[in-house]
């Protein structure tokens, strides 16, 4: 991975005279945000470790602010440092795992394999990175599919999906979805065992995963998936005041208004209507009375509400603002919204949920309907977990040990099927 610096002298902005738009005032502005955001920010008692998240907390808002910057000057736009931030330095290959560079059809994949011969056909893992659709990438996850492919001996398959806002929905989802029918169309030519085969994702990658598993899920042309593996997915947009919306609000790494800012920039481009859609003035009163039996804050176990939970009322609808994002309600962006005769149809699932996360809810609704559907559901929760501690595996010894934790539960459930 190129070094930021070098990064920065080859951006076609790079300008030293914009450096005269850094006004005192604007500076100022900087550290006054720098110290709300900061502010605004809870670490929850029953996080292990609490000193090193507050560690990973600065070096985000650090990042943010240098993006702010460099994009005021016009040196490159933020969500270029960003990503370069998320991605991190590509580590070196692991010991015992075997990896290349591949396609399938036009997406670009990255194979782990662990080495030496297998006796049988191997399982398989198409596995969809996070990043709330517009971070990460192949490189963000190899810790991860290193892991994964060694303790396991399947295949994992990472699949490297184009990221908005260039690239709007349905763009990934199609990515994913490609790549995963190519795949399942040429199990042979990997040595992989037709009846095990997995998808998985975590976050905006579990959403994807969630989406492909239910388009695949009544084809009769394809293998059928074995499994889907959804740790801490996001899989609706209609209710952004659901117990766990409220609870962790200001909880890294996921904040409230992020997850809202994510969608956004993936369904069109622009966050010009987030508190709009944060209050759910998006949703017309008939539409949240068709999904409240899947979609409402009375199906969730009042264990989880303990910690606090006020009913929250929708702000008044806005016909406009529903016709600018109502894509928001596609069961591809939204799964939880798909209808009962496809829920039936899905593979066994795993998912994992973490306390200290807005998405806990999201995992915990899906659960229940894949349970009433009569999908079998393993289910773990990491009670001292928080959004994004999977993927800070083995990362610069930010690692948790819940995190190493609840990867340890995905291998196992992978080695089980």
């Amino acid at each position: 991975m190129p070094s930021l610096y070098s990064l920065l002298l080859v951006a076609p902005e790079f300008n030293r005279p914009n450096l005269k738009k850094m006004s005192v005032g604007y500076v100022i502005a900087i550290i006054r945000t720098i110290q709300t955001e900061y502010a605004n920010c809870s670490i929850p008692p029953g996080v292990n470790n609490p000193g090193k998240l507050r560690l990973i907390v600065a070096v985000l808002i650090f990042t943010s602010t240098l993006g702010r910057i460099f994009e005021k000057i016009e040196l490159c736009s933020s969500l270029a440092i960003k990503r370069l931030v998320f991605s991190g330095r590509r580590p070196a290959p692991a010991p015992g795992v075997r990896q290349e560079e591949a396609r399938l059809g036009r997406v670009p994949v990255r194979l782990y394999r662990a080495r030496g011969p297998s006796a049988h056909p191997r399982p398989a893992v198409l596995l969809f990175h996070g990043g709330g659709w517009i971070c990460c990438s192949l490189d963000s996850h190899e810790r991860i599919c290193q892991y994964i492919a060694k303790e396991s001996g399947a295949l994992v398959v990472s699949v490297g999906y184009r990221l908005a806002p260039e690239h709007k929905y349905p763009a990934a989802y199609e990515d994913c979805l490609n790549a995963s029918q190519h795949f399942l169309q040429h199990l042979q030519h990997y040595g992989v065992d037709p009846a095990r085969v997995t998808v998985c994702g975590d976050s905006a990658g579990g959403n994807l995963a969630a989406a492909v598993s239910q388009t695949l899920a009544g084809r009769s042309d394809l293998p059928r998936l074995r499994a889907q593996i959804l740790i801490y997915p996001g899989l609706q947009a209609l209710d952004f005041n659901l117990p766990s919306y409220q609870q962790n609000r200001g909880v890294p790494l996921l904040f409230r208004e992020r997850a809202v800012y994510y969608s956004l920039q993936y369904v069109q481009g622009d966050t010009s209507n987030l508190e709009e859609v944060l209050e759910g003035s998006h949703i017309p009163p008939d539409m949240r009375l068709q999904y409240q039996k899947w979609v409402s804050p009375d199906i969730i176990p009042e264990e989880f509400k303990v910690r606090g939970y006020k009913p929250h009322k929708p702000s008044e609808f806005k016909p406009g603002l529903f016709e600018k994002v109502k894509r928001l309600r596609e069961p591809t962006l939204c799964p939880l919204l798909a209808e009962d005769t496809i829920i039936q149809q899905l593979p066994e699932s795993f998912i994992l949920t973490c306390e200290y996360d807005v998405l806990r809810d999201d995992g915990l609704l899906y659960k229940k309907r894949l349970e009433d559907n009569g999908v079998p559901v393993t289910w773990y929760h990491l009670e001292d977990g928080f959004h994004g501690i999977i993927s800070l595996y083995d990362y610069c010894g930010l690692s948790f040990p819940s995190g190493k934790r609840g990867l340890d539960r995905v291998v196992e459930f992978i080695k089980g099927l």
